[in-house]
């Protein structure tokens, strides 16, 4: 397993863990991003630091070749000096070069491998990276329309569970109640004029009976 699985397996162990105990969705995501992007540093620093062993590799096979190059001129200088057991040497001196090319070339090739994965497997966590980055605003207005919708379905069922039309029916009551004897008050006053205004009348009619009798009577 190399570093950029491991990182990845801690990455989806904190994710897990905070969609377990989420109570913010704005802070759960934007722990999440934090989460992501100290996880690419890494994995840069590590993807860094296999291509630079790539390139020591490299460079390391680089002096061999020179090396196969070079005695394999000091062979054939010796040998035309007529200096045969120097040739011999140099000869011996190319042939372990050689063997280390070969061993270099071997390990470069794994490496070489190893480093285009390991960048595969960081570009497509930076893919995944950008695509929560992008989708973060999305998903906490869907979590604010999914929590206001809980708000008024909890206010709805705590509505439904109470029966206000008793307490609405006495209220309605009273309001009838004081209605009425406002009603009834302004009639008495209203009846309490008309009759102070009848009873005039009826005192008018009595001293016309009275003015009526006394002349009758030559008073």
């Amino acid at each position: 397993m190399n570093i950029l699985d491991r990182i990845a397996q801690v990455l989806r162990a904190n994710i897990n863990d905070l969609l377990d105990n989420a109570e913010d969705p704005e802070k759960m995501l934007n722990q999440i991003l934090r989460d992501m992007e100290d996880s690419l540093d890494k994995g840069k620093s590590q993807v860094a630091e296999q291509i630079a062993q790539e390139k020591m590799m490299q460079a390391d096979l680089d002096a061999a070749q020179k090396n196969v190059t070079e005695w394999g001129k000091k062979a054939e200088l010796a040998l035309a000096k007529e200096k045969e057991d120097l040739a011999r040497e140099a000869l011996r001196r190319q042939a372990d070069y050689e063997e280390q090319v070969a061993v270099y070339e071997k390990q470069l090739a794994a490496q070489q491998d190893a480093v285009k994965k390991l960048k595969a497997d960081l570009a497509a966590l930076e893919s995944k990276y950008q695509d929560a980055r992008r989708k973060k605003d999305t998903l906490i207005a869907r979590a604010k329309r999914v929590s206001a919708q809980q708000q008024i379905a909890s206010a709805s069922a705590k509505l439904s569970a109470v029966d206000y039309s008793s307490d609405l029916a006495r209220m309605e009551r009273r309001i009838q109640e004081k209605e009425a004897r406002a009603a009834a008050r302004q009639e008495l006053d209203k009846s309490s004029s008309d009759d102070d205004f009848d009873q005039l009348g009826a005192d008018d009619e009595v001293e016309k009976r009275l003015a009526a009798l006394k002349q009758k009577l030559g008073k």
